[in-house]
């Protein structure tokens, strides 16, 4: 291939695969705003703030219904899961937010972080630093929040 056509293809190529980027990112935005929302839903207009056997109850046959119509990413899991990050981050703004800024992986580590403290330090982190899933789990794990707040 000709060098012009050389640069011209690489170009092209560097378009498609920045587009193929943002898709992705805004397509994880947007599934873990669902999930908040599906969450919420759960939280407030089912289950009203209780929890126990009439909770378990909904979850599981809500959870039945949305995997025969949409598959087993809906099973009782993802529901708690959901419904989870709904209680954690009650504020749908800093929800928008978090979205925009993490992936879902990420925001099931942050929503299983019983300090609120270091729930933000981690974020912050994660932000700033731009951590993979897999730096983040290392990085909580290492109790780097602890380390920190001792130092």
């Amino acid at each position: 291939m000709p060098e012009p056509t050389l640069r011209l293809f690489a170009d092209i190529r560097e378009l498609i695969e920045a587009a193929r980027q943002r898709v992705a990112h805004v397509v994880n935005a947007e599934l873990a705003l669902l999930y908040w929302h599906i969450g919420h839903r759960i939280n407030t207009d089912v289950l009203e703030g209780k929890r126990g056997g009439y909770g378990q109850e909904v979850v599981k046959s809500l959870a039945g219904e949305l995997t025969l119509h949409y598959g087993k990413g809906w099973g009782e899991r993802q529901l708690w899961y959901c419904m989870r990050f709904a209680e954690v981050f009650e504020d749908e703004t800093i929800v928008n937010t978090l979205c925009s800024q993490f992936t879902w992986s990420h925001l099931r580590i942050l929503i299983f972080m019983a300090n609120p403290l270091k729930r933000a330090f981690c974020a912050e982190m994660c932000r700033l630093e731009k951590w993979s899933v897999r730096q983040m789990r290392e990085r909580v794990q290492s109790m780097l929040y602890e380390c920190t707040a001792i130092s």
